[in-house]
């Protein structure tokens, strides 16, 4: 009996050994784990989806009369998908990325200053670090270098120390806003939260592909619970086990649509207020914010600018923002006025 055992046992060990041979991404855990819920989450869409398919007649016979209807339908049933794995597969932002980048283009500036005299920048470009704010409002060119930590050091108010932002678990200096994932063990830029559902974390570069995906993944839900509410609905003799199925499955759809909703409503409203769901939540606790009012948005740069930052700035730049300063915020705490709504001060 024990020999057979490991003889199972070998045979079992050859066989993953030959898997992971032909598959070296699945023989991490984590890579396991992560495909694991792409394959489900499409599966459970393939299930809602395929289910609404076979068990509605009229369905199928509305798509012969007007092919659009459904084209349009299995068009955003793809979108999302692809948005899905566009989104989970990105970066969010590492800090060790810029960090790297800020300190290559450091060593490349001083080497070209020493070889010719013409600035670096015309012969190796400029990195794509936009620091805002207006004390340093400035592009982080190669003919200007600068550390890392010189750069960090300068986002944040004098007197402020190295050791006091400067992550434990890595040891990265952390531009603001920035914070250590333990999931994903690296610290983050503009840190949301880590999402169980896409894998990854959540930060400045794929937060608005986390938005749009979000956005899709609502339209079709509820695009899908409208069908089931209309096979119902229906005065058509069917068994009575479809109806129980598609009743349940409604169910559960309507739950889905209830969180998909309050999560796009909340994300939206850190969109427009430029914020995070780590800053919302941890206010208290992140010793950057602790001195600042609730009501008041230090990051915030008025909807419209929040708004172009948010779509429309190019993923490739990495946008760090220094802390505010004190005229700055005693500027954002002061209360509205009838003219300050003329001029259009909250955009």
């Amino acid at each position: 009996m024990t020999t057979v055992m490991g003889i199972c046992r070998s045979f079992h060990d050859r066989v993953l050994a030959r898997f992971f041979h032909c598959f070296p991404c699945l023989s991490d855990p984590a890579r396991r784990s992560s495909w694991g819920l792409k394959v489900t989450l499409v599966m459970l869409h393939l299930i809602f989806v395929g289910i609404l398919f076979v068990f509605d007649g009229d369905l199928i016979e509305t798509t012969k009369k007007e092919p659009w209807y459904t084209a349009l339908y299995l068009l955003l049933l793809f979108a999302t998908l692809v948005q899905y794995f566009i989104t989970s597969s990105s970066s969010p932002g590492y800090v060790f990325d810029v960090m790297r980048a800020v300190n290559e283009t450091n060593v490349i500036c001083q080497k070209s200053s020493m070889a010719s005299k013409q600035p670096a920048s015309s012969q190796n470009g400029s990195l794509n670090v936009v620091i805002e704010g207006s004390q340093s409002g400035r592009n982080f060119q190669g003919s200007n270098p600068s550390s890392w930590t010189k750069l960090v050091m300068d986002m944040y108010p004098p007197g402020t120390s190295i050791r006091s932002c400067t992550c434990s678990y890595c040891n990265a200096e952390q531009p603001p806003r920035a914070k250590h994932c333990h999931d994903c063990d690296k610290c983050v830029l503009q840190f949301d939260h880590h999402c169980l559902w896409l894998g990854s974390c959540v930060g400045q570069d794929n937060h608005c592909k986390f938005w749009w995906y979000i956005c899709e993944e609502t339209a079709l839900c509820l695009w899908t619970g409208i069908l089931y509410i209309m096979y119902l609905k229906a005065n058509i003799s069917r068994a009575w086990w479809k109806d129980a199925i598609m009743i349940l499955l409604l169910i559960a759809l309507s739950i889905v649509i209830i969180f998909l909703l309050l999560l796009l409503l909340f994300h939206s409203y850190l969109v427009l207020t430029n914020q995070t769901t780590y800053e919302l939540v941890r206010r208290r606790r992140i010793p950057y914010l602790r001195r600042i009012p609730e009501r008041v948005y230090p990051f915030s740069k008025g909807i419209c600018r929040n708004l172009y930052n948010f779509c429309c700035v190019r993923s490739s730049i990495y946008s760090l923002e220094p802390l505010p300063s004190s005229q700055e915020l005693e500027e954002k705490a002061r209360p509205y006025t009838c003219l300050d709504i003329l001029a259009c001060r909250c955009c």
